[in-house]
C-alpha cells in the first residue's frame, strides 16, 4: 500500500467511527434520511410526500417536521436509551409537498445524563424550523423501567376504590 492509499484508508476509517446506535428501526421515509453523523452532530434530509399533506394546496403537517427534527436530535445524542423530555420549537415558514427539508442538529450542552440539542431545518436557504430539544439518557429502555410499585401494577386497569365517608 502506498502512503496515499493508507491516508485514504485512514480517512475512510474516520468517517465510519460514528455509527447510529439509537432509533435504528425508525421509518426514514416519514422521519428523514440520515446523511451525516459525527459525534454530537447530524444532518438529516426529509423529502415531503403526499402522505404528509393536510390540504389541497399541499401544506405539510407540522408533526412531520417536528418528528424529523426530533429524530435529528436523538441521532445527534446517539445513545441507546436517549429520550426526549422537553422541547421549545418555532415553525418559521410553511413546508409544502415535494419540499426537501434539511435538518442540522448539534448537541449544545451536556450535564450528567442530560443533553440539550439545537435543531434547525431549511428548505433551500429559508429557515423553516428552529428548536431546542432537552433529552435524558436512561440506564435502561424507557419501556423496561419499573415506574410503578408492584401493588400499583396489580391495579392497572381497575377503578380506584371509593373511600368510606
Amino acid at each position: 500500500m502506498t502512503s496515499q492509499e493508507i491516508d485514504e484508508y485512514e480517512l475512510e476509517e474516520k468517517k465510519e467511527d460514528v455509527i447510529l446506535i439509537t432509533h435504528n428501526m425508525i421509518n426514514q421515509d416519514l422521519n428523514g434520511e440520515l446523511l451525516v453523523i459525527e459525534q454530537g452532530y447530524v444532518e438529516i434530509k426529509l423529502e415531503t410526500t403526499p402522505e404528509m399533506v393536510v390540504d389541497k394546496l399541499g401544506l405539510i403537517h407540522g408533526g412531520f417536521i417536528f418528528s424529523a427534527a426530533d429524530y435529528a436530535a436523538m441521532a445527534a445524542v446517539n445513545e441507546k436509551n436517549v429520550v426526549l423530555v422537553a422541547s421549545e420549537c418555532q415553525f418559521l415558514s410553511p413546508v409544502k409537498l415535494h419540499d426537501e427539508v434539511n435538518f442540522v442538529a448539534r448537541v449544545r450542552h451536556k450535564e450528567g445524563r442530560k443533553r440539550n440539542v439545537n435543531v434547525v431545518g431549511y428548505v433551500h436557504d429559508i429557515k423553516v424550523f428552529d428548536g431546542e430539544f432537552k433529552t435524558v439518557i436512561l440506564e435502561k429502555h424507557i419501556l423496561r423501567l419499573k415506574l410503578l410499585d408492584e401493588k400499583d401494577d396489580a391495579n392497572i386497569g381497575t377503578k380506584p376504590k371509593k373511600k368510606d365517608s
